[in-house]
C-alpha cells in the first residue's frame, strides 16, 4: 500500500458505505467502516522503527501538473505520530460508536461516510508537504466537520453549530492560504522541506511577518484558540462519538500540527514566539475558568478542551526559543517541544475516555445536564472508574499521565527566566503564574465534572430515564484509553522514545538529526528542590478549596455582563451579516431585469474605459484595411435605418420587424465576408427569436399607451446613455485592437497545425472541436440541460393530460 493511497483509502471506501447500509441492512455499518481504521493504523505502524531511527518517506501524486501541485505524502516523526492517533483513536471511536448509534434509529450510511471523509482530510493535512495541497485537505476538514457536527440536522443546535464551526474555521483557512501564498511567492516553491531549508533568507523579506500571522489565524481558528474558540462549544451538538473524535485526537489538533510543522519556518521571527505562547497561555486561563461554569457535560469538556489545548500551543510557542538560543539553552526550551508533543498524545487519551462517558450517561440517564446528575457511581460503576481515571490524570494527579506532562508544562514555563530576548525575562514572569492560577481552575473542573455527576444524591425523579450501566460494547473503547492513561504514567518513556522524540526531530530539524539526540528522560519525581513540586502541591491544595467551596463564588460568572460575550459578538456580527446584505441588496436587486442589464453595461462601460486610460491603450491606425464597397455601405445604412426604427415605433409589430431586419442584415455582412457558417447561424437565430417574439408580445399592451412624462423621458435618457456609452466603448475596443497588435495573431498557428497536429482539413470545425473543445463541451452541456427540462416539461404535460382523462372516465 504507498503513502497516498492510505489517504485516500477511506474516502474510497466512503463510496461502498451507502450500498452495505442498503444491501446488508442487519449488520451494523460500523463493523465494515472498523476495518478501514484498524488496517490503516496497523499499516502505519510498520513505520515506527525506521522513523525511531530518523528516515523519512516520500509518495507523490500528480494533480494539476501543468501548476506543478502534487499531492506529496511526507512522513516523519511528526506526521507518523499524527497519522496513527488520527487512525488509532479512529477505530475506538467507530467501535464505540456501533453501539452508540441505534441503526434502526440513524442514518448510518451519512455517519460512516462523513466520518471516513473527515479521516481521509485530517491525514491529508498531516501528510501533505505541498501547500496547495495542504490547504485542500484543511478545507476538506472543515466541510466534513461541519457535516458531521450538523448530522442530526433536524435539531437547530446542529445547524448552528454546524454552521459556527464552518463560518470560523474556513475563514482561518482563508486566511492561511494567503499566507500559503506569500511563502510560495518568496521561496519560490510549495513544498514545506524546500521552504525550511530557506527560512533565513525568507525571515529577511517584508512580507515573512505578514505570512506569520495569516497562517497563525489558520491555526489558531482550527484549534480553538482565543478569542475564535467559540465554535467548540457549540460543536458539541454532534453526536458523541463525533465530539470524542474531533474534538480530542483531529480537527482542534490540526492547528497545533500546523504550527509545530511551520516552526522550523517562522520561529526565528520573535513575533512567532510570543504570538504562539502569548496566545496559548490566554486560551489555557480563558478556557479552564470558564469551564467550571457550565452545567453540560459535554460543554464543561469543551472549555476544558480550550484550555488543554492552549497549554499544548503555549508549550509550542516556549518550544520555538530553541531558535535563539544556544549550548545548553537549546536542550531547555526543546524540552518544552517535548511536553507539547507528550502532552498532546495523553490529553487524547483522557480526554477521549471521557467524551465518551459523557455521551454514556446522556445515553443511559436520558441527559448531560450536571445539574440533574448525581448519585451514579453504584449504579454504573464501570463509567465511574474510567471517568474517575480520565479526569484526575486531567487534573494532573499522580499515577496518570496527566500528571507527567503536566509537571512538564510547569518546568517548561518556568524555564523563561533564563531568556533575555524580547522582553521574556520581564513580561515572560507572567506566564507561569498564569500558568498556575489555570492549572488551579483545570482542576477545579475536573473534579466538577466526575463527582458531580457520579457522587452526591440520586435524582430520579429529574431523569427521562432510569439510569444504568452501560453495554458492554459500550465500554470498550473508553476503558482501552483510560488504561492508557495509567500504563503511560508508570512507562512514559516507552511512549517518548517511541513517538515523542521523532516528532521533537521533525520540529527541531536545525538541532537534532536522529531521534537518540534527543536526550529526554519522563520522570514522576524531581526531587524537593523541584519548585514545580510546590506549585504542583499548591494547585492541590487551592483548587481543593475551591472546590468545596464551589456555590460560595461561582456568583462571580453572573457578574460578568453577557452582552460583552464573544458568542454574542459573533451573533451580531452575523445578524449584520445577514440583515445589512440584505438592505444593501435590496437597493439594487429590484427584479427588474432592466435594471440589472443597466447594472452590467455600465460596469463594462467603465472597467472598459478605465483599462483602456491605465494602460494608455487606445491608438488609431487606418493601415492595411481593405477599401468600403458601395453595397457595404448600403447594408450599414439599412442596418441604422433598422436600429433607429426599434428605438422610435410605437408599435411592437413594427419593432419586432426591424429587429429581425437588423438581425437578417448582420448575415448578408457574414456572407459577404465569407463566413456562410456564421450566417446560417445568424439566419436561424434570427429567424427562431422573432417568432418567438410576436408568440411572447402578442399578450403585451401596444407601446403607445405607455405614459410620457417626465420620469419616462428620464428613464430613456439613461437607456441612451448607457447604449451609447457601450456602442463607443467597443468601437474603442475594435479600432484599438486593430491597430496595435501587442502579440502575433494566432490565426497563423491554426493554418499551421490544422492539418499536421488536429488531422482535419476543415479548419472551423477543428477550431470549434479540437483548439476550443470544452467551450464546445460546455455549450453541448447547455443544449443536454435544456433538453432534459424539455423532456420534463413534456412528460409533466402528458401525465396531467393521463389524469385528466382518469378523471373523466371515473
Amino acid at each position: 500500500m504507498s503513502l497516498i493511497f492510505a489517504i485516500f483509502t477511506p474516502i474510497l471506501i466512503a463510496l461502498l458505505i451507502p450500498f452495505l447500509f442498503k444491501r446488508v441492512p442487519k449488520i451494523h455499518t460500523g463493523w465494515f467502516v472498523l476495518i478501514v481504521p484498524v488496517a490503516l493504523v496497523s499499516f502505519y505502524a510498520t513505520y515506527l522503527p525506521s522513523i525511531m531511527s530518523g528516515s523519512t518517506y516520500i509518495d507523490e501524486l500528480p494533480w494539476i501538473p501543468s501548476l506543478g501541485i502534487s499531492f506529496i505524502s511526507y512522513i516523519d516523526g511528526l506526521s507518523l505520530l499524527f497519522s496513527l492517533l488520527i487512525t488509532g483513536i479512529g477505530s475506538l471511536v467507530v467501535l464505540y460508536s456501533i453501539f452508540y448509534l441505534d441503526k434502526k434509529k440513524e442514518k448510518l450510511g451519512n455517519f460512516y461516510v462523513y466520518l471516513l471523509i473527515f479521516m481521509t482530510a485530517m491525514l491529508g493535512v498531516v501528510q501533505s508537504d505541498h501547500l496547495i495541497s495542504l490547504y485542500f485537505f484543511w478545507e476538506l476538514t472543515s466541510i466534513s466537520s461541519f457535516l458531521l457536527i450538523g448530522y442530526w440536522y433536524t435539531r437547530d443546535g446542529s445547524r448552528f453549530g454546524a454552521l459556527k464551526s464552518m463560518m470560523i474555521t474556513v475563514f482561518g483557512g482563508l486566511m492561511m492560504l494567503g499566507g500559503f501564498l506569500i511563502l510560495g511567492i518568496l521561496g519560490d516553491t510549495f513544498s514545506i522541506r524546500e521552504l525550511i531549508a530557506q527560512t533565513t533568507t525568507l525571515a529577511t523579506h517584508d512580507l515573512f511577518v505578514w505570512a506569520l500571522v495569516l497562517v497563525l489565524l489558520g491555526a489558531f481558528t482550527k484549534s480553538a484558540q482565543f478569542p475564535f474558540y467559540i465554535w467548540l462549544p457549540d460543536a458539541m451538538e454532534a453526536p458523541t462519538p463525533v465530539s470524542a473524535y474531533l474534538h480530542s485526537a483531529t480537527m482542534v489538533k490540526a492547528g497545533l500540527y500546523l504550527v509545530a510543522r511551520f516552526t522550523p519556518i517562522f520561529a526565528v521571527s520573535e513575533v512567532w514566539v510570543w504570538l504562539v505562547t502569548g496566545v496559548g497561555i490566554v486560551t489555557l486561563l480563558w478556557g479552564s475558568f470558564f469551564a467550571v461554569k457550565q452545567t453540560d457535560l459535554k460543554a464543561i469538556l469543551a472549555f476544558s478542551t480550550v484550555s488543554q489545548l492552549g497549554l499544548i500551543m503555549s508549550l509550542l510557542g516556549i518550544g520555538s526559543i530553541a531558535y535563539h538560543v544556544s549550548g545548553d539553552l537549546v536542550t531547555t526550551y526543546t524540552f518544552a517541544t517535548f511536553a507539547a508533543i507528550f502532552h498532546l498524545i495523553n490529553h487524547a487519551t483522557f480526554k477521549g475516555s471521557l467524551f465518551m462517558i459523557a455521551g454514556i450517561v446522556d445515553h443511559e440517564t436520558g441527559t448531560r445536564d450536571i445539574r440533574k446528575l448525581g448519585g451514579l457511581m453504584s449504579l454504573m460503576p464501570v463509567s465511574f472508574t474510567i471517568a474517575l481515571i480520565g479526569s484526575l490524570s486531567m487534573a494532573g494527579v499522580p499515577l496518570f499521565n496527566g500528571f507527567l506532562s503536566k509537571e512538564m508544562f510547569l518546568d517548561a514555563t518556568l524555564s523563561l527566566q533564563h531568556f533575555n530576548l524580547y522582553a521574556m525575562d520581564t513580561w515572560g514572569i507572567l506566564i507561569p503564574i498564569i500558568a498556575w492560577v489555570a492549572s488551579v481552575f483545570t482542576f477545579v473542573y475536573s473534579l466538577y465534572f466526575v463527582f458531580h455527576t457520579f457522587r452526591g444524591k440520586y435524582k430520579p425523579e429529574q431523569l427521562p430515564k432510569k439510569a444504568h450501566e452501560a453495554p458492554l460494547g459500550m465500554l470498550v473503547s473508553p476503558g482501552i484509553l483510560a488504561t492508557l492513561v495509567i500504563v503511560i504514567f508508570f512507562v512514559p518513556n516507552f511512549l517518548g522514545n517511541t513517538f515523542v522524540k521523532p516528532a521533537v526531530v521533525a520540529i527541531q530539524p536545525l538541532t537534532y538529526a536522529v531521534p537518540a539526540d534527543v536526550g529526554f528522560t519522563i520522570k514522576a519525581w524531581h526531587g524537593f528542590d523541584s519548585i514545580a513540586l510546590y506549585m504542583t502541591l499548591g494547585i492541590f491544595l487551592v483548587g481543593f478549596v475551591l472546590y468545596k467551596l464551589l456555590p460560595k463564588w461561582t456568583a462571580i460568572y453572573q457578574a460578568i455582563p453577557s452582552k460583552l460575550s464573544l458568542n454574542k459578538m459573533y451573533d451580531g456580527l452575523m445578524n449584520f451579516a445577514d440583515h445589512g446584505t440584505n438592505r444593501i441588496s435590496s437597493l439594487y436587486m429590484t427584479g427588474s431585469i432592466r435594471s440589472y442589464l443597466l447594472y452590467m453595461f455600465a460596469a463594462i462601460i467603465m472597467l472598459l474605459a478605465s483599462t483602456l486610460w491605465i494602460k494608455d491603450a487606445f491608438v488609431i491606425s487606418f493601415d492595411n484595411l481593405a477599401p468600403i464597397r458601395f453595397f457595404e455601405i448600403l447594408i450599414s445604412i439599412i442596418l441604422v435605418v433598422g436600429t433607429l426604427t426599434i428605438l422610435f415605433t410605437k408599435s411592437r409589430l413594427t419593432a419586432i420587424i426591424a429587429l429581425g431586419a437588423v438581425g437578417y442584415t448582420v448575415a448578408l455582412f457574414f456572407i459577404i465576408f465569407k463566413a456562410p457558417d456564421l450566417a446560417l447561424t445568424q439566419l436561424v437565430i434570427e429567424t427562431v427569436s422573432v417568432a418567438l417574439f410576436l408568440g411572447a408580445f402578442y399578450y403585451l399592451p401596444k407601446l403607445n399607451k405607455h405614459e410620457k412624462g417626465k420620469e419616462d423621458r428620464g428613464f430613456r435618457l439613461g437607456n441612451f446613455i448607457i447604449a451609447l456609452g457601450v456602442g463607443v466603448m467597443v468601437t474603442l475596443i475594435a479600432i484599438s485592437s486593430h491597430s496595435q497588435k501587442l502579440v502575433p495573431s494566432i490565426s497563423q498557428y491554426y493554418k499551421d497545425t490544422v492539418y499536421s497536429e488536429a488531422g482535419g482539413g476543415n479548419i472551423v470545425n477543428v477550431i470549434l472541436v479540437d483548439y476550443r473543445g470544452f467551450d464546445t463541451l460546455f455549450e453541448i452541456s447547455v443544449l443536454t440541460i435544456a433538453s432534459l427540462g424539455i423532456i420534463g416539461m413534456i412528460t409533466v404535460r402528458l401525465a396531467k393530460k393521463k389524469g385528466d382523462r382518469k378523471i373523466e372516465n371515473k
